[in-house]
């Protein structure tokens, strides 16, 4: 019992394999990413635009014969799944082409593979202990609170990017007004003293 409480504790399970990462899409550029996969293997493909522009980028999968199996248009974020039907190398690629100066920040999130089963079962037993139950519904939680967590960094990220982005809209707003208010002054200060300085001159002339 206390050998399987701590099996539940330290379990990994290793035949989902995945790979998570963020990166720079500059203006009028593309980048491909590879994975070698075998035959009738699942893989699924999570993408997020969390910084840049109209937050959108162009997306393609393509099979190892460069069939294309997945292409869309500015898109912010999407998911794909495919269940291959022959070996080789897969390229999931994502173009920022039709940018001209803003570059895109994009993560990335791709899972092949299928999950095993938590607990293996013995001897053609089906039937699971309540402590194995208990494994299993922990093991269920914990996955919707990481892809919840996931969630919510991408959020976080997109909302501070979104609002660093208007700090400085707004920063720069507020000097060129403070900027034109002193030019208006300083005009309006100069015009009234021109105003008595021409009048001080018409008084003499006339005397």
């Amino acid at each position: 019992m206390l050998f399987l409480g701590l099996g539940c504790l330290l379990l990994q399970v290793s035949a989902v394999l995945g790979t998570e990462l963020t990166f720079e899409l500059a203006d009028n550029e593309k980048q491909c990413f590879y994975e070698a996969l075998e035959k009738d293997v699942k893989f699924e493909i999570d993408f997020q635009v969390i910084a840049g522009g109209n937050y959108d980028v162009d997306s393609f999968v393509t099979d190892p014969q460069n069939n294309v199996l997945y292409n869309e248009k500015k898109k912010q974020y999407d998911s794909f799944s495919h269940t291959t039907t022959m070996a080789g190398t897969f390229k999931v690629c994502f173009s920022n082409e039709f940018s001209t100066f803003t570059h895109k920040t994009v993560y990335l999130d791709f899972r092949h593979g299928d999950e095993e089963p938590l607990i293996q079962t013995m001897n053609g037993a089906t039937a699971l202990t309540q402590l194995e139950s208990s494994c299993v519904a922990i093991h269920e939680v914990l996955k919707v609170v990481d892809d919840s967590q996931t969630w919510y960094r991408l959020r976080e990220a997109h909302d501070r990017t979104k609002a660093e982005h208007l700090l400085e809209r707004v920063t720069y707003w507020s000097i060129g007004e403070t900027v034109l208010l002193f030019v208006i002054g300083l005009g309006q200060v100069v015009m009234l003293k021109s105003f008595f300085s021409e009048r001080k001159g018409s008084v003499a002339a006339a005397t």
